[in-house]
């Protein structure tokens, strides 16, 4: 069928048929018009002479046949943001969430950008994104070490050495991790990030994560005991695995935390579903009364 707006030839693939000159009664085709070799047209019954040619003057430019165009023209352009998502502003801070309308029942439908923090094994993205999946409102988890991993080939791994490189990756990683945080609050969606922010970086860390999300950032710590790190950090495998001396040395460094105002969970003898729930608790409350960080 033919395309709205195409006005080039031969639309549908394949031999296309051209009607030739149509005539009517009383009509002649005039002489001198070129025909297909061995075929002859013959003036038939009823048919009067018709005109002879007019002869064009000496040094008239000759009619040139007007040439299709090679390519379609231009259709309308198409709305901005035609799917319907909303554009961002350059920049542009996420505000402070609303407060839910009572307290008691977590969140509720509020649209609000959480970063959980924790150590390596503490449970941080398995409890992220069973909160996500089971609130009343769109949510979007958000992993860091996920995002992290998009570069396949020079991988920058810091068990490999901590450099340059993987200092860098980490930077651009957490900035794209941002970056979709805006994104997806911008169009109503709640999200939640986690990464193993460490207490004696704020730059890098946590006051990186509030220049690229913004004010609107909750932040919670998720920090069970060393031993539930260790054996949770043993079951993992790949490059998500490290050493038991570094396991000990993120989970003391994460030991800053403790009275810096943020909510800590110690989820040390929680499952995962409680977890959760504890963590909708704690931002409900911290929506109520953010904390100053």
């Amino acid at each position: 069928p033919p395309v709205p707006g195409w006005t080039g030839p031969h639309q549908v693939p394949g031999p296309q048929h051209t009607p030739g000159p149509q005539h009517t009664p009383g009509q002649h085709q005039p002489p001198g018009q070129h025909q297909a070799p061995g075929q002859h047209q013959a003036p038939g019954p009823g048919h009067a002479p018709g005109p002879p040619p007019v002869p064009r003057p000496r040094g008239a430019p000759q009619q040139q046949a007007p040439v299709p165009p090679s390519v379609p023209p231009a259709g309308p352009p198409p709305p901005p943001d035609s799917t319907g998502h909303i554009r961002l502003p350059p920049g542009g801070p996420v505000p402070v969430p609303a407060p839910p309308p009572a307290l008691g029942g977590g969140t509720g439908t509020a649209t609000l950008a959480v970063l959980l923090i924790g150590p390596a094994g503490a449970g941080k993205t398995t409890v992220a994104r069973h909160w996500a999946m089971n609130r009343r409102v769109p949510t979007a988890h958000i992993s860091l070490d996920d995002v992290r991993e998009w570069v396949c080939s020079g991988f920058a791994d810091p068990q490999s050495g901590w450099n340059d490189h993987s200092e860098a990756q980490y930077r651009l990683a957490r900035r794209t991790c941002g970056f979709a945080a805006r994104n997806f609050l911008a169009n109503g969606i709640s999200c939640i990030l986690d990464d193993a922010v460490f207490p004696d970086r704020p730059v890098v860390g946590l006051g990186g994560w509030k220049r690229h999300v913004g004010p609107g950032l909750l932040p919670v710590v998720l920090l069970p005991g060393l031993e539930i790190v260790l054996e949770r950090n043993a079951e993992r495998t790949g490059n998500r695995r490290l050493s038991d001396e570094e396991v000990a040395g993120i989970h003391g460094r994460m030991a800053g935390w403790y009275g810096s105002g943020l909510p800590i969970i110690d989820n040390s003898k929680y499952d995962v579903e409680t977890t959760a729930r504890i963590l909708d608790d704690v931002l409900a409350r911290a929506l109520a009364s953010p904390p100053s960080w």
